[in-house]
């Protein structure tokens, strides 16, 4: 039976999503992924541009909050943000595991320059990238 993960952020809206799409495109064969928020902010529409550059379309995906998943048994969470580590809601089942990313729109609040903007997504994109590809190490390395 497959292990469900989620991501957890603060909005839901960026790197929480960029890693469901990730997860959902590289290991949909050994875990089931979902993504939430510990509030909803919405899709940001330029996660949603950096990765279809990469041919994953998560325009599609809604913004949840950990409450709208709760009937679902998560087997680990992934805190992608500080803010959501520090205030990760209870998982009885669950275990938390906290990897952290840069924060494009806090890190692009002042830019005007859109290539500039988006290659700060693209960098944290492609970092997410590569943890999801490690994943089960870091599972591995939890001791459930």
């Amino acid at each position: 039976m497959k292990k469900n993960i989620l991501f957890l952020c603060t909005g839901n809206s960026c790197r929480s999503q960029m890693a469901e799409g990730w997860g959902k495109a590289l290991k949909s064969e050994t875990y089931n992924f979902f993504s939430a928020g510990t509030k909803k902010h919405g899709l940001n529409p330029n996660a949603i541009k950096v990765m279809s550059e990469v041919n994953i379309d998560i325009s599609s995906h809604v913004s949840n909050t950990t409450d709208e998943l709760s009937s679902v048994k998560m087997d680990f969470v992934f805190t992608v943000c500080s803010d959501a580590h520090e205030n990760c809601p209870f998982f009885p089942q669950g275990k938390i595991i906290h990897v952290g990313f840069d924060d494009p729109p806090r890190l692009t609040k002042d830019m005007t320059d859109e290539e500039e903007i988006l290659s700060v997504y693209r960098r944290v994109r492609d970092e997410i990238k590569s943890f999801v590809e490690n994943i089960d190490k870091y599972i591995e390395g939890s001791h459930e």
